[in-house]
């Protein structure tokens, strides 16, 4: 091949991918140049103070409060001075849940009313786990948002989340508290999904449980201009549930720098947690 007609196919070339990229729809070419939703700047963080997740729209809730056992609240109880009850699960019809699950709350339920204390990890300072990471509240979360990875820090106890962004996920991820999130960027929302999970949390405050099979996706979107960040979840596992679950956690915006909140270390403020009755040094 002569150096003319070679010149001459890469000239072709260069002008029929130009050609091509002309052509592009202009959606697509906007979805390209778009750049990533922004959920940190000016040291934004996100708060609520929700310790029950919200129902998406169109969705069922799948539990609610035992209406025998009023929930009450530690900001209802400081402004109506009654005593502050723990979740307790109305568990008369739960057709959601495989009847191993039933019974394990059912019997969780009757321990907590006789005076048990209700157990959740982050109530004892361990990992929340996946989705009731989002259930946390009064103190914030931060995003912070590199080309490879976003880190989520949940600043009570600095729970830390690493979400991988645009890789697979392994073939066989060893469970662990937080899992293998795996996420991307779909127009305005970041899209994490999340498997690998230990058996070791709940997925709600009920207190309701799960297995290894659990599998989570979530899905994060500013909206009201940016003041608010929604989550919207859901989440399956076919060996504890009968059916997916949807659910929704609203976070308030504010501003303020990550600060050191420490739990576990601190652990005679919080009255849930295990303190030795002598050293052992």
């Amino acid at each position: 091949m002569s150096m003319l007609h070679s010149s001459a196919d890469l000239l072709a070339g260069g002008i029929l991918t130009g050609l091509i990229c002309a052509t592009l729809p202009a959606g697509a070419a906007a979805q390209q140049q778009a750049s990533p939703p922004d959920f940190s700047a000016n040291d934004a963080g996100w708060v609520h103070f929700n310790s029950e997740f919200s129902i998406v729209p169109g969705a069922a809730s799948p539990l609610h409060n035992d209406p025998a056992h009023p929930r009450i609240s530690n900001r209802e109880a400081a402004q109506t001075g009654k005593q502050p009850t723990y979740f307790i699960a109305d568990l008369t019809n739960p057709t959601i849940l495989k009847p191993w699950v039933v019974e394990r709350m059912r019997k969780d339920n009757a321990e907590v009313l006789a005076g048990k204390k209700a157990f959740t990890p982050l109530s004892f300072c361990m990992p929340a786990g996946v989705p009731a990471f989002h259930l946390g509240g009064f103190s914030p979360l931060y995003l912070i948002q590199k080309p490879s990875e976003v880190v989520m820090i949940y600043q009570y106890g600095q729970q830390v989340r690493h979400v991988y962004l645009d890789v697979p996920h392994s073939a066989n991820p060893k469970p662990s508290w937080y899992g293998e999130s795996i996420g991307s960027y779909e127009g305005d929302e970041l899209v994490v999904d999340t498997i690998g999970l230990n058996d070791k949390t709940f997925v709600d405050n009920f207190r309701t449980p799960h297995t290894k099979k659990l599998h989570v996706v979530e899905r994060f979107k500013l909206v009201e201009g940016g003041k608010v960040l929604r989550v919207n979840i859901s989440f399956d596992d076919p060996d504890a549930f009968n059916a997916p679950w949807s659910v929704m956690q609203r976070y308030d915006r504010i501003q303020g720098s990550l600060e050191e909140e420490i739990c576990a270390e601190n652990n005679q403020q919080f009255f849930a947690v295990p303190v030795a009755n002598k050293p052992d040094f």
